[in-house]
């Protein structure tokens, strides 16, 4: 937006008296300060009543305690502001105001700008929330997994169904498994005009058709720092779960292990058997893991954790070693998410490194290609090297 008089210096001086509030309005002895047009007005009512003014050192917000009155607020900064300030003044009102109860009122959430930061929110207060705004919070985190599967469906399906593809093609097959396309495609040079046919001198098929190629388990840190990752690997889990050549589980933990694998067919339902917050136990989480592994070789194992160990740290990494020498491609993973750079242990991401287990940190973008590399056998360090990313840990 422009100032009335459209000059640099105005917008300027209009832009600061927005960001200062109304204190700025007194600065100087006898001023009257910069006047604000009816617009602008809303906007620095909207800004005060959750950053507040200047008091004695300190600031306050005045949303009031009414569901009305923060729905009105909440119409109002989606009117002033962008989508992605709109997302981060909720979040801050939420954080800063104690406003987390006012959630629970289904007009509120109908008003609420969705996103991955709320649905982190709103699944770490499910277990308080009252019964008349379930179906409400359902709905919000509904639609964020409906945009995410839309985002990143498509790409995971794209990089990993070719990696497989690749992987699993048989000159062979059993008459079951032939792909008549495929077989079709690869013998046209010998179609018989005459016969209107093609005779097929080499068939193509899916050698392992039957058994899935390639086992992947997701192992989710549901402590309260991950939930934007635990978010994305749930919708990614479904995905994967979707794709016939591989056998995904999701596993998450706190000081617990839940298998969530049987609720792979929607990922709103993966996300609402996820309890966020509570302890770490790393150790306990691997130790489920490698009793659900029957074919090392074969399986890509996921721990998405910032390796915080509350467990027993010394018996996790040995359990991560006989992980990764029994034939698992461990792949830690410190963050699943576009929240910047993470905190993590570093002194357990340089131990990982030791056993080559790389260890880092990647954005839902990045996930399908790392995916498509573990499954083709390449080495993940080196791909995430090439993305700009830095590891920890060495050849996968």
């Amino acid at each position: 937006m422009h100032s009335p008089s459209g000059h640099p210096t105005s917008e300027r001086l209009r832009r600061w008296r927005l960001v200062l509030g109304s204190e700025a309005d007194h600065a100087e002895a006898g001023s009257e300060g910069y006047p604000l047009s009816v617009q602008d007005q809303r906007i620095d009512a909207a800004l005060a009543g959750l950053y507040g003014a200047p008091d004695g050192g300190t600031r306050r917000g005045g949303l009031g305690a009414s569901a009305p009155s923060v729905a009105r607020w909440l119409a109002d900064i989606r009117e002033f502001f962008p989508v992605g300030v709109v997302q981060v003044m909720q979040q801050d009102a939420i954080e800063r105001l104690n406003l987390a109860q006012l959630l629970f009122e289904p007009e509120m959430l109908e008003q609420v700008e969705a996103n991955v930061q709320l649905v982190g929110t709103l699944l770490s207060l499910k277990g308080v929330m009252p019964a008349r705004a379930k179906d409400a919070a359902r709905a919000v985190v509904r639609k964020v997994v409906d945009d995410l599967t839309r985002r990143l469906e498509e790409p995971t399906r794209a990089a990993v169904a070719g990696s497989l593809n690749r992987a699993q093609r048989n000159f062979r097959p059993k008459g079951n498994e032939i792909d008549w396309n495929a077989t079709i495609r690869k013998n046209l040079k010998n179609y018989l005009p005459d016969k209107r046919t093609v005779i097929p001198e080499q068939l193509v098929g899916y050698g392992r058709k039957r058994r899935s190629l390639r086992n992947i388990v997701l192992c989710l840190d549901q402590s309260g720092s991950m939930a934007s990752s635990v978010i994305y690997a749930g919708v990614f889990g479904a995905v994967l779960a979707s794709l016939p050549a591989v056998e995904t589980r999701v596993v998450v933990f706190d000081t617990e292990v839940v298998d969530l694998s049987e609720q792979l067919g929607d990922p709103v339902d993966v996300l609402y058997g996820i309890q966020l917050g509570g302890g770490t136990d790393i150790n306990r989480a691997l130790a489920y893991c490698q009793g659900i592994i029957d074919r090392p070789e074969q399986t890509i194992l996921v721990l998405i954790s910032d390796l915080y160990e509350g467990g027993n740290e010394r018996e996790m990494l040995a359990r991560a070693r006989t992980l990764k020498d029994a034939g698992v491609n461990v792949i830690a993973l410190l963050a699943l998410s576009d929240d910047g750079a993470p905190s993590f242990d570093h002194r357990v991401a340089q131990a990982l490194a030791t056993m080559h287990i790389p260890a880092f940190a990647c954005t839902p973008d990045q996930f399908p290609g790392l995916m498509a590399t573990a499954i083709s056998g390449q080495d993940v360090a080196a791909w995430a090297g090439q993305q700009g990313i830095v590891t920890r840990g060495g050849a996968s």
